[in-house]
């Protein structure tokens, strides 16, 4: 565990980010005083997809793709 002060965490964040990250145990202090801990954060999977779950929601009118009125002089 690496103590700093305010002032140092400051001027060196980006290296004591990648400590962090590395899984090393940072703790920030005003003075003597502990005010703030950086530590790594565990990573989270991503949620599982799950197949299906919108079945039956979705209703498709029968006649939807029945030549529409308004083109009929197009021909389609």
């Amino acid at each position: 565990m690496r103590v700093v002060t305010i002032h140092q965490a400051k001027t060196t964040l980006s290296r004591l980010v990648q400590a962090a990250a590395a899984g090393e145990e940072i703790v920030i202090a005003r003075g003597k005083t502990p005010v703030a801990r950086l530590v790594r954060i565990a990573p989270t999977p991503p949620p599982k997809r799950e197949l299906g779950f919108a079945k039956g929601l979705v209703r498709v009118a029968p006649d939807f793709d029945a030549p529409l009125e308004d083109f009929a002089e197009y021909g389609l």
